[in-house]
């Protein structure tokens, strides 16, 4: 069907879908208006205006990168919207968005006035349970987001982390992973939310055993750009625990030498060994893992 036979009804249509869903909802026996029964529940594709659409207060997504909502306004601008936005009727003519909020706001920048809709019946808890999968499964969001929306599809929707991984489709450790990240400091959630962090240098952090070191470790990455690798060698030199010697066995120091041994390995970022010889005598080693590393420390020294 060519786009330039429709009606002056379609040719509205094709500023909001583009010729493939004008053409198609063209052909549509069951494009019906909701308002002529509000109580049924659609699977056909309708027009909303979009003045009638409020925003889902279960929006997972909290930020939207404004360029791409740019970019992806002009496309629409060119393109038309390629897939509808997903709503529930509230009542009369006010719809909720359940998905499809970065393409109602992109439709609102582009100029336009109404928006193709799916519309679904839903209960609060199902809209948040639809909203959260829904973005999980296609936005990109950050892995702090993806987390808190497991978070929430696990307290608010009841489920345990097998359903929640069948229903996102992902296995339970990968769902695990995720969750453990919230367990991080705020400064390193942050850095996550903003992308300043990658997944794997979280997951390295998450095996730091104190909040203090976790920062460290964390403040290192960003002040000297780690790795991902060299995050977790640092990490694991600092999970390694102390050599015996017949010198001076570990289970012979002082619990005051203990913790300065220990505030020393958290200053420096790597596991310090304080070895004691005579009554008043001792040494103090650290470890360096590259010349980077060495001169990473004598800086601290320095100051």
């Amino acid at each position: 069907m060519s786009i330039n036979k429709t009606s002056g009804r379609s040719t509205r249509r094709k500023n909001a879908l583009g010729r493939g869903l004008g053409a198609l909802l063209e052909d549509s026996s069951q494009d019906v208006q909701l308002r002529d029964n509000p109580t049924r529940e659609y699977s056909s594709i309708n027009e909303i205006a979009l003045d009638n659409i409020e925003v889902n207060p279960f929006q997972p997504r909290t930020h939207f990168d404004k360029e791409a909502l740019q970019e992806l306004a002009d496309s629409i601008m060119v393109q038309g919207i390629i897939q509808p936005i997903t709503v529930r009727l509230i009542s009369g003519d006010r719809y909720q968005i359940i998905s499809g909020e970065r393409r109602v706001q992109a439709s609102k920048l582009a100029g336009l006035t109404n928006i193709p809709a799916y519309v679904r019946k839903a209960n609060d808890q199902q809209m948040l349970e639809m909203a959260l999968i829904e973005n999980i499964q296609r936005e990109n969001l950050n892995a702090i987001e993806i987390a808190l929306s497991y978070q929430r599809l696990i307290s608010e929707c009841d489920l345990r982390q097998e359903q929640l991984g069948d229903r996102v489709g992902k296995n339970r450790s990968t769902v695990n992973n995720y969750l453990r990240l919230l367990k991080l400091p705020p400064d390193i959630q942050a850095a996550l939310r903003d992308t300043r962090l990658t997944m794997g240098h979280a997951r390295a952090l998450i095996n730091v055993d104190t909040i203090e070191q976790q920062l460290h470790f964390f403040h290192r990455i960003v002040q000297e750009d780690l790795s991902v690798r060299q995050v977790e060698a640092l990490v694991r030199e600092l999970a390694t625990p102390k050599k015996p010697t017949t010198a001076a066995p570990s289970a012979g120091m002082s619990p005051e030498l203990q913790a300065v041994q220990n505030q020393l390995s958290s200053h420096f970022g790597t596991r310090v060994h304080i070895k004691t010889i005579g009554k008043e005598k001792g040494e103090i080693k650290i470890p360096y893992l590259s010349t980077e590393d060495l001169n990473r420390i004598l800086e601290l020294l320095q100051t």
